[in-house]
């Protein structure tokens, strides 16, 4: 078309689609919802895909990340309205910042992310403590853009390098790596580059663009609670990290256990991150219900009244998975993919690339962990003496860089720290693009190593 081959076409194309989605929104002001929609018809018709296929690529890309991401949000923002009304997010608040003092509170807030995110999935992790975020600034008088960067680094970190993230653990199987090996040099490398990207960077970001919270989610996430007494820092820790325990659980079922084992059976049930997050909730109606004397009546208000504003971010966020879907579809994500691979470059670089550039084109860092992982290997095959496991770690780093407007992540961070796109891009895609830079370098030391 127009002279071009159909793959340059296809680039220029995806271009002029995520250039025209930025200007929708901070030009014309349209809702990112409808900015996101329109662009993804846009897409679907000028790259040649029929109208019944775009249409279904658009369903699907919305349904499937609503049919993982929608349910975890509105349970893990029920469980963080029952923690901020008893006062449990208060309570851990408090022991963080006696522990760490005001000055050092990013810290707690990125170790803490750091931890919790080894066995959850990014959602999970961040509806979790999102209240934390807020409700520390809120006593600290701390930026907002100081305090969350760091845990969304910490998040991040965990959510690309290290397994049992589904990423990782699908690039394991792909390249034939040792998983044991592979998390153990997942966590060396993920630790010191959320430190870089979180409360290093988080600090100097934070003196440009402090933040001005979502006033609505502060209400309801971060407000002081009613209760005179507050639940105990042990009692709020085992309900918030209960899901963390039945996933590591599971995991441990799924290593050690053969298929077929009843435990390992059950545990995939209850260790499920839809499954462990329903349990902290069903565990929080008394721990932070009942217990702190809330009635029956008043924790169904509560929990009804949670959901409303996060309406707007899941339908945000499905229409991101649309958009998403329909770089994929038409094609984009392969003809960058394979452009990559061509490059006579290392192969630790080589998977690091390829997986960058499908995560810029098609948003999703698992998509991009997969896929790219499924081009390298033939790749590697021919290049005796490659560590497999570092491999993973290079493809995962990839899959973090330059989140932007075709990342349901992206909208997420968007809408709870209630920024422009603009500042969206200061903060949350430089952190993730230096978590992967940053990231790819301490593997690239690693290897003189190992």
């Amino acid at each position: 078309m127009f002279g071009m081959s159909h793959e340059t076409f296809l680039l220029l194309d995806a271009v002029v689609t995520v250039i025209g989605l930025i200007v929708l929104i901070t030009k014309f002001k349209f809702h990112p919802f409808i900015a996101l929609i329109i662009a993804a018809a846009f897409l679907g018709l000028t790259s040649g895909m029929p109208i019944g296929t775009i249409i279904k690529a658009f369903q699907d890309g919305f349904g499937g990340v609503l049919g993982f991401v929608g349910i975890i949000l509105a349970l893990g923002t029920m469980l963080g309205k029952m923690m901020a009304e008893s006062g449990g997010a208060d309570q851990i608040a408090q022991t963080l910042i006696r522990a760490f003092g005001k000055d050092k509170v990013q810290w707690a807030m990125m170790f803490a992310a750091f931890l919790v995110g080894i066995p959850l999935f990014f959602e999970i992790g961040f509806v979790l403590l999102i209240p934390l975020v807020f409700i520390v600034a809120r006593r600290t008088g701390v930026s907002i853009i100081k305090i969350g960067i760091p845990l969304l680094a910490g998040l991040s970190a965990v959510h690309g390098l290290v397994p049992p993230h589904p990423g990782p653990l699908l690039a394991i199987g792909v390249f034939g790596a040792d998983i044991g090996k592979t998390i153990l040099y997942g966590l060396i490398v993920a630790l010191p580059t959320a430190i870089i990207a979180g409360p290093i960077y988080g600090t100097f970001i934070s003196k440009y663009i402090p933040g001005h919270p979502n006033q609505e989610l502060v209400d309801q996430l971060a407000r002081e609670p009613d209760a005179k007494e507050l639940p105990s820092f042990s009692i709020t820790l085992i309900t918030v990290l209960l899901p963390v325990f039945l996933m590591l659980l599971k995991t441990f079922a799924d290593v050690a256990l053969a298929d077929g084992n009843f435990f390992r059976s059950f545990m995939d049930l209850i260790g499920h991150p839809i499954s462990a997050l329903l349990l902290a909730l069903l565990l929080s109606l008394y721990t932070f219900g009942h217990r702190q004397g809330i009635g029956s009546n008043q924790i169904l208000k509560l929990l009804d009244s949670s959901l409303a504003p996060t309406a707007a971010i899941i339908l945000i966020i499905g229409a991101g998975g649309g958009f998403k879907q329909m770089l994929v579809t038409s094609g984009v994500g392969d003809v960058i993919g394979h452009m990559a691979v061509n490059a006579q470059i290392s192969p630790i670089l080589l998977a690091w690339l390829v997986a960058a550039v499908i995560r810029i084109a098609t948003g999703s860092a698992t998509v991009a962990t997969i896929t790219g992982a499924g081009i390298v290997v033939p790749v590697v095959g021919m290049i005796p003496g490659v560590n497999r496991e570092l491999l993973v770690l290079a493809t995962g780093a990839g899959s973090l860089i330059l989140s932007h407007v075709n990342d349901a992540g992206f909208w997420l961070v968007k809408q709870y720290f209630n920024m422009t796109v603009a500042e969206t891009f200061k903060t949350w895609t430089a952190m993730e693009t230096i978590l992967s830079v940053v990231g790819l370098g301490f593997i690239l030391l690693l290897s003189m190593f190992v």
